[in-house]
């Protein structure tokens, strides 16, 4: 059966007392809020309420890191170049290009930590140093000879009395055997000399030519892979997989993979000494030398701060094809459970959303639903982070994403009083009822100025005019006013007519439409003709009729008001006069 994990660990919040106040919390996309409450625990009485604090607990603390930022940044272009020549690679040339994409996730983890080393060491005081002899053997314990070696020459020069020994320790240092790549030596070969060579620094032992120099004894004991003197050395070997490296190097260098994790073990134990129980780290290492993944990637996830290490090392691996199918109660792979795990924590970042959203793409199962939930949590702080947004979820094509991030940049540009924007992310997410209101805003915008705003959009509005009628109206009614700047009174005229009659024209703005006749009704040449202007006043007296009409205010408030009664008798007038010229003018051309 698989093996069950157990309950999880308790996490202690830092400054929060839970027995001396009440608190709660609730979840946010990517933290938690924890907060005292103003009730008492125990008793049902009223207190004062206090001033509570609010504490807010990150789950990807990481991603804020700047150094780390790099290393997210970086293994996001190996990742996805991973997926995208996968298909392509078949044999030795997959095999090749997977190791080369394991030297490059290594290439970055490298130059990130050494990053943070030197940030370390900025921190603390530069006047510390160590001595020679320290230097030498750390030099030793890497298997970093050569290096040693030109340190005892120099050694050597100032010291003539242990310049002999200098030299000799030396010469087996440069003598040591080490398995090159792309030689054909075999183990075997190497075994055999490496033998001569270990006979060979035992013998000078043996016979004290390093007797008189302690610092030099002890460092043919290490080459001798000698553990007593290796353990010598615990401060400068740090812990103890530094230790099995060196001890391995100088006592077991042909060590066979299957092997290591005997060794791992009782480096372990030897280092440890019973003094302390393994750490995290040491699990992992541990679980690694098994060559047990699936317990690496546990422990590496119950240890690390972030899933960055897990989510990379899984794809990696199911890359190439070292990781069986293991899939999940909840219904995905390891792989991609991982993988949604940490771009998810990339989401909770202002700028590094952007990487998460490839991750997402290449999680064939649950990907698509999660980018979906996530990125309509991304505050739409800017225009232009809008514009990012819109344009991943068109590629994407996430029509509803799309509508109701447009619908939101409309609602925005209505409240900042940008009519044209508002009605620009209206049209773009095919919002009618939206559209609608701001047309509304535009039309009263003009009946206040007596002008439009935004002109090039309207002008422009194209096949969008057709959303709403109310934008349709708008759209007419621009090029109403754009056929009478150009002087064809007679198209005009026809047009603004068909805008009443048609019922597109909101009755609200019907006496708007039918001042704007009046200077057409004025001209010298008859614009409209007898049947139009019974048309007009029809319209007219159904407006002023006070019929009650749904949706639309009272009709009766016209008569009421002393200015809309003028404008009334005045249009009278000046149908009646045309309605004259327009029978006169017809009926002179028929008896023509």
């Amino acid at each position: 059966m698989e093996e069950l994990d157990g309950e999880p660990t308790v996490t202690l919040i830092p400054g929060v007392n839970s027995s001396k106040k009440q608190m709660c919390f609730d979840w946010g996309p990517g933290e938690m809020l924890v907060c005292e409450t103003s009730f008492n625990k125990k008793e049902k009485s009223e207190t004062v309420p206090g001033c509570p604090v609010i504490y807010i607990i990150r789950k990807d603390v990481d991603v804020y890191s700047q150094i780390l930022r790099k290393l997210f940044n970086e293994s996001h272009g190996i990742f996805v170049g991973l997926q995208r020549i996968e298909e392509e690679l078949t044999g030795k040339s997959r095999k090749a290009q997977l190791v080369r994409v394991s030297k490059n996730y290594r290439s970055v983890i490298r130059a990130c930590m050494e990053e943070m080393h030197q940030v370390a060491i900025a921190a603390k005081d530069p006047a510390c140093s160590r001595q020679f002899s320290s230097q030498v053997t750390i030099l030793v314990l890497q298997g970093r000879l050569d290096e040693a070696r030109q340190m005892l020459s120099k050694e050597a020069d100032s010291s003539p009395t242990s310049a002999g020994m200098c030299r000799i320790l030396g010469d087996l240092m440069r003598t040591m055997p080490v398995l090159s790549p792309g030689t054909t030596q075999t183990l075997t070969e190497l075994e055999l000399k490496w033998q001569h060579w270990h006979e060979e620094c035992e013998r000078h032992l043996q016979d004290g030519t390093f007797a008189s120099s302690p610092h030099l004894e002890s460092l043919c004991k290490i080459m001798l892979g000698d553990e007593a003197a290796l353990l010598e050395q615990k401060e400068l070997l740090n812990n103890w997989y530094h230790f099995l490296v060196t001890r391995l190097l100088y006592s077991h260098p042909t060590v066979k993979p299957i092997d290591l994790h005997f060794y791992a073990q009782s480096s372990l134990d030897l280092f440890l000494g019973g003094e302390s129980s393994p750490e995290p780290l040491d699990n992992i290492l541990m679980a690694a030398f098994e060559f047990d993944i699936h317990q690496v990637i546990k422990e590496c996830s119950i240890a690390l701060s972030n899933w960055w290490f897990v989510a990379h090392l899984t794809d990696l691996l199911d890359h190439c094809k070292l990781l069986q199918s293991h899939n999940l109660y909840f219904g995905s792979n390891m792989r991609e459970f991982l993988l949604l795990e940490y771009a998810s924590g990339l989401f909770a970042h202002h700028s590094l959303w952007q990487l998460g959203v490839d991750y997402f793409d290449y999680c064939p199962e649950l990907g698509r639903v999660s980018l979906e939930l996530h990125i309509e949590r991304i505050p739409l702080s800017t225009e232009q982070k809008a514009l990012k947004v819109l344009r991943i979820c068109e590629q994407r094509q996430m029509t509803e994403q799309v509508r109701s991030i447009c619908k939101i940049l409309a609602m925005k540009a209505v409240r900042n009083n940008r009519l044209g924007s508002a009605l620009s992310w209206s049209i773009r997410a095919k919002d009618a009822a939206f559209a609608t209101l701001v047309s509304d805003r535009f039309l009263r915008d003009y009946c206040e100025r007596g002008c439009f705003s935004d002109l090039d959009l309207i002008d422009n509005l194209g096949p969008a005019m057709m959303l709403s009628d109310r934008l349709t109206f708008l759209g007419k009614y621009r090029e109403f006013h754009r056929l009478y700047g150009e002087k064809r009174f007679v198209d005009a005229a026809s047009l603004l007519l068909s805008l009443m009659t048609s019922q597109i024209a909101p009755r609200s703005f019907w006496m708007t439409l039918l001042t704007d006749a009046l200077p057409l009704l004025e001209q010298k040449q008859v614009i409209f003709s007898a049947e139009q202007t019974y048309e007009l006043m029809r319209c007219l007296e159904d407006l002023t009729s006070g019929r009650p009409v749904h949706g639309e205010p009272d009709a009766q408030r016209l008569q009421d008001d002393d200015i809309e009664t003028t404008k009334v008798e005045m249009l009278r007038l000046a149908l009646a006069r045309n309605l004259a010229r327009a029978i006169i003018k017809e009926g002179s051309l028929e008896g023509s």
